[in-house]
């Protein structure tokens, strides 16, 4: 791994891979500049390329900066949970940040002299409140899709829960169907609403009329809560 800082961009990190054919240069929220060279590419050349590139760079370094600011900063004076988990912040005289879920709580540790928002440990946070949502929604999210199939007479194959960054849901042309752990932050009819939305499509497979016309049968008026639901961000907490 290669680290250096760039005017006008600032950290810039380039990590050698076998895999890749050229250079890559990604911008991620809350994971900066990062760029994956080639074996055969040299880090200054790949730096050569990543200033050929910077204002593209810089603009996409705008984007992430306003998604960061949606991004909750977890404190030390502040409660925080899941629906069925509680945050519990502990100083140690231990060296790292360690995290365990159990017995409704998620318990994040780090050192006495760490400030509690270094970046490292806000990642680290965020990483325990996902794994206190994918044990949420693999205990609640299969039994809810089995109750409201039940209810409207529908049939689906299997149910996986996932911690993805783009979809609430989705359903294959098997009648799969995929849902996000990220549901278990919604309020309760908007839970209702995605399972219900993706039953649907094992039905139908597109957005077409016959498909909200189904949907409306179930819930109502579905573009309301379609419009409801766009207020939520699928990863954002």
């Amino acid at each position: 791994m290669h680290e250096i800082n760039l005017g006008g961009i600032g950290t810039v990190i380039f990590v050698k891979s076998k895999r890749a054919r050229n250079v890559c240069i990604s911008v991620r929220p809350l994971k900066g500049v990062k760029v994956t060279v080639p074996n055969y590419v040299s880090y200054s050349e790949a730096e050569r390329i990543v200033v050929q590139k910077k204002d593209w760079v810089i603009k996409h370094l705008s984007k992430v900066r306003e998604i960061e600011k949606s991004h909750t900063k977890f404190t030390e004076d502040e409660t925080y949970g899941t629906r069925f988990h509680r945050l519990v912040l502990n100083k140690n005289d231990k060296q790292n940040i360690s995290v365990r879920v159990q017995n409704g709580k998620i318990n994040v540790s780090y050192p006495f002299n760490m400030n509690v928002e270094v970046e490292e440990l806000q990642s680290a946070i965020r990483k325990g409140i996902e794994r206190a949502l994918k044990i949420e929604a693999i205990e609640y999210l299969p039994l809810r899709v089995q109750k409201l199939a039940e209810k409207y007479g529908l049939v689906f194959q299997n149910v996986v829960v996932k911690n993805v960054r783009t979809r609430w849901g989705s359903c294959s042309r098997r009648k799969n169907i995929n849902l996000n752990i990220h549901l278990m932050r919604l309020p309760d009819h908007l839970i209702d609403y995605v399972i219900l939305h993706e039953l649907a499509h094992t039905v139908e497979l597109n957005h077409g009329k016959k498909f909200w016309k189904l949907l409306d049968s179930f819930v109502g008026n579905a573009k309301m809560f379609d419009k409801e639901l766009k207020n939520y961000r699928v990863t954002v907490y």
